[in-house]
C-alpha cells in the first residue's frame, strides 16, 4: 500500500521542524531590518509568514504527544496565553526599543533572541517522551500511548472529503474576524473610533491581550469612554475562551495527523483574517464610522459559534488505523 505523506512535523518530528521555524523566523525578522526599498519588505513579509505559519499546528502536534487527552484543553490554553503574553508586552516594549535603537536594530534584536531560543531549546526537547531525559515511567503511563497512524485513502483524500473539516475551516475562518480586529484595527478604533489619545492608545492596546492570558488590568479614570475601555479588553478575553477548545478539538478530530488538521484549520483562519483586515478599512470608508463593521465582526463571531456547535468531537475525520 502506498504510504501518504504527512505535513512537516508530523513526519519528520515537531523538534526538527519547530527549530527550523525559529531560524527561518530569525533570518527573515533579520532581512526585513535590511529591507531598502517597499518591494523588498513585502518580499520579506511573504516569505516570513509563509516560513512561520506552521508554528502553533506544530504546537499542536507536541501536545498530541506529550499530554494526556484530559489535559489537552490546558496545554492548548497555556500556549496561546503565551502568546497573548507576548502580544501585550509588544507595544509596551517596541516603542522604547524604537527610540533607543530604531527600528532596524529592533529587528536584528528580535532576530537574536529567536537564533538563541533555538540553539537552547533543540538539544533539550525530545519528539517522544520515552525519549526525554529524566521522565519517568508514572509520567509516561499517564500520558498514554502515541494515536495509531491512519492509511487508508491518503491524508488529503480523507482530509477533504471530511464534513468535520469543512465545518471546522468555517468555524475558524469566521472565529478570527474576532481576534484579527484586536490584531490589526483595534489600536486605530481607540484613537479615531472612541477618542482616546496615543499616549493612552498605547496601554489600552496592550489591555486585551492580557486580559486574553487570563490577567485583568483594573480599569483607570471613570468617564464617558468608560465603556468602551472595559468591554473593548473583555470582548478579546471572552473570545479567547473558545480558542484552546478549537485547537485541542483538532487534536480530537486529527489524531496522529493532528498537525495536518490544524494547519488547515489555522489556513482558513489566516485567510479570514486577511479579509476582515482588508473589509475592515474599506468599511469605515463607505461608512464613515466604526458601528457597522464591529456589527460584522461580531455577527462573524457569531457564526462562528454555529459552526462550532455543529462539529462533533466524535467523529474524527480519519478512522481507520495505518494497514501493515
Amino acid at each position: 500500500m502506498k504510504r501518504q505523506r504527512r505535513a512537516s512535523g508530523d513526519r519528520l518530528g515537531q523538534r526538527r521542524v519547530l527549530t527550523r521555524i525559529v531560524v527561518w523566523w530569525s533570518a527573515f525578522t533579520a532581512a526585513t531590518a535590511a529591507a531598502a526599498n517597499f518591494a523588498q519588505l513585502i518580499l520579506t513579509q511573504l516569505l516570513f509568514g509563509a516560513g512561520e505559519a506552521g508554528a502553533y499546528p506544530n504546537a499542536s502536534g507536541v501536545i498530541a504527544r506529550w499530554f494526556p487527552t484530559s489535559e489537552r484543553a490546558r496545554a492548548q490554553g497555556a500556549v496561546w496565553a503565551a502568546s497573548r503574553v507576548g502580544g501585550a508586552l509588544s507595544p509596551l516594549l517596541v516603542v522604547p526599543l524604537l527610540r533607543a535603537i530604531g527600528w532596524r536594530g529592533m529587528f536584528c534584536v528580535f532576530a537574536s533572541l529567536a537564533l538563541l531560543w533555538a540553539w537552547l531549546w533543540r538539544p533539550w526537547f525530545h519528539d517522544r517522551p520515552g525519549d526525554q531525559p529524566g521522565i519517568s515511567a508514572a509520567e509516561l503511563a499517564e500520558i498514554g500511548p502515541a494515536s495509531p497512524q491512519t492509511h487508508a485513502g491518503g491524508v488529503w483524500s480523507g482530509l477533504l472529503h471530511s464534513r468535520q473539516t469543512w465545518l471546522l475551516m468555517a468555524m475558524y475562518w469566521c472565529y478570527v474576524w474576532g481576534s484579527w480586529f484586536y490584531f490589526s484595527w483595534f489600536p486605530t478604533f481607540l484613537v479615531r473610533g472612541a477618542g482616546f489619545t496615543e499616549k493612552q492608545m498605547g496601554l489600552l492596546s496592550a489591555l486585551p491581550f492580557l486580559l486574553g492570558c487570563g490577567g485583568n488590568l483594573a480599569g483607570g479614570v471613570l468617564s464617558d469612554r468608560l465603556l468602551v475601555m472595559i468591554l473593548s479588553p473583555l470582548g478579546f478575553g471572552v473570545l479567547d475562551l473558545m480558542l484552546p477548545a478549537a485547537w485541542s478539538l483538532c487534536l480530537d478530530l486529527g489524531r496522529a495527523h493532528a498537525g495536518v488538521l490544524t494547519a488547515t484549520m489555522n489556513t482558513a483562519g489566516l485567510a479570514g483574517g486577511f479579509v476582515c483586515t482588508v473589509l475592515f478599512g474599506y468599511l469605515v470608508r463607505a461608512t464613515g464610522g466604526y458601528r457597522a463593521p464591529l456589527c460584522l465582526v461580531a455577527a462573524m463571531v457569531m457564526l462562528s459559534a454555529i459552526l462550532f456547535a455543529l462539529i462533533d468531537p466524535r467523529r474524527p475525520v480519519w478512522k481507520e488505523p495505518e494497514v501493515h
